[in-house]
């Protein structure tokens, strides 16, 4: 209908792409093992396994990002010990407390982009001096980040480098890894050599819902299905996890969403720019957050669904427009034409 809201409020707004509702439907009536011990999920792993050309890694199926940060970090590490994060973190302002209820608090650098790099893990690991304090033992990042900004190889690297000087593990957030690597020189080889553990999010690239827990680092490995049953995040019908994957890592479908969401992004963003409009942060992922007179938010806000994102002024907002893998291309054209008459 023409009068629909036209939703960037998240890039899952969607079901899921239909080669997967194919799959899901032709599978309907066959019969297999529950909890991701199934030929689909085994399919589903060997083919992540070969793109980041690690046969030795152990991968899991999850619901949702949330449980997965949960499980995985509550399973890393001991009771005493802490995460570095960056303040915008996700663990650390939209998932409720989850990491920190399970007993390990989080120690969060102030950034302006929403990247950790060496210097704030150095300065943040610094300060916890003894027993009296917690121990940090993990260093966490997203990418994309919450303010969808990405890291490049050179930059892991960097971190990398960091957290074995400094005895930390390296745990990514992939919530949005497609748009990331979509947008930046990291390749699928670049993660297992620089992260400990990652996972690869399903639920905002095309998928109903569900992410793949990659676990590199050998000493991570053991009872990792364990924690998976113990908190929550088993799936009985875990091959309607292992499908998803299988069918988004054929014929580089996982990508191909991520460069869509990404360009529409960019449709969006040059009509912005032409405009005058300043930005938050620069992004090259599928996120923007243009700074907007409030008058323009109300306006625009009669045709596009997005949600606030940090208050500038009494006169000003940034706003957060995120593109999906669904969102078709005739929106970039009808977005400008609506920024134009502001």
């Amino acid at each position: 209908m023409a009068n629909e809201l036209i939703h960037l409020e998240n890039d899952y707004s969607e079901c899921a792409h239909p080669a997967i509702l194919e799959r899901i439907a032709r599978e309907n009536t066959t019969s297999r093992s529950g909890y991701g011990v199934d030929d689909a999920c085994d399919s589903a792993a060997a083919k992540i396994r070969g793109l980041i050309g690690r046969d030795d890694a152990d991968v899991h199926f999850l619901i949702g990002g949330t449980s997965v940060n949960l499980i995985a970090l509550a399973a890393f590490l001991r009771p005493h010990e802490a995460i570095i994060c960056a303040e915008q973190a996700h663990i650390n302002v939209h998932e409720t407390g989850a990491v920190e209820a399970s007993g390990h608090k989080l120690l969060t650098a102030s950034t302006t982009d929403g990247k950790l790099t060496p210097e704030l893990v150095e300065l943040l690991y610094s300060k916890q001096t003894d027993e009296h304090m917690v121990k940090p033992r993990l260093a966490y990042i997203s990418n994309a980040t919450e303010l969808g900004t990405v890291y490049t190889a050179d930059e892991l690297r960097k971190l990398r480098g960091c957290c074995d000087a400094l005895n930390l593990l390296l745990y990514m957030d992939g919530a949005r890894l497609g748009s990331a690597l979509a947008a930046s020189d990291l390749e699928w080889t670049h993660l297992p050599r620089y992260l400990d553990a990652f996972y690869i999010g399903g639920t905002k690239n095309g998928a109903l819902f569900g992410e793949a827990m990659v676990i590199i680092n050998d000493a991570l490995k053991p009872d990792f299905r364990y924690l998976i049953k113990q908190r929550g995040g088993m799936l009985a019908k875990g091959f309607l996890l292992g499908h998803q994957f299988d069918v988004l890592f054929e014929d580089d479908l996982f990508l191909s969403l991520a460069r869509h969401a990404n360009r529409i992004a960019d449709g969006l963003r040059a009509a912005l720019v032409a405009k005058g409009v300043r930005f938050l942060v620069e992004t090259q992922t599928n996120m923007l957050f243009p700074i907007l007179p409030n008058e323009w938010v109300a306006k625009l806000r009669k045709r596009f669904a997005f949600h606030d994102a940090e208050r500038i002024s009494n006169t000003e907002t940034a706003v957060r427009l995120v593109a999906s893998w669904a969102s078709p291309e005739s929106i970039v054209d009808e977005f400008a034409a609506c920024v134009n008459q502001l």
